[in-house]
């Protein structure tokens, strides 16, 4: 019986680190993408008030 629920505990932990793994590659993706719009907006403000 202690090996079920050990088994079961590991494959609870495996299945919520690759869930969590899922989602921090979509919020690094989310983040890169407002980085490149950041880094834009940004460059092309600086080139209007250079003087």
């Amino acid at each position: 019986m202690l090996v079920w629920i050990l088994l079961l505990l590991l494959i609870l932990v495996i299945f919520g680190f690759g869930f969590t793994m899922q989602v921090l590659w979509y919020v690094a993706a989310v983040l890169l993408v407002l980085w490149i719009i950041g880094f834009f907006r940004r460059g092309r403000g600086r080139t209007r008030s250079r003087r």
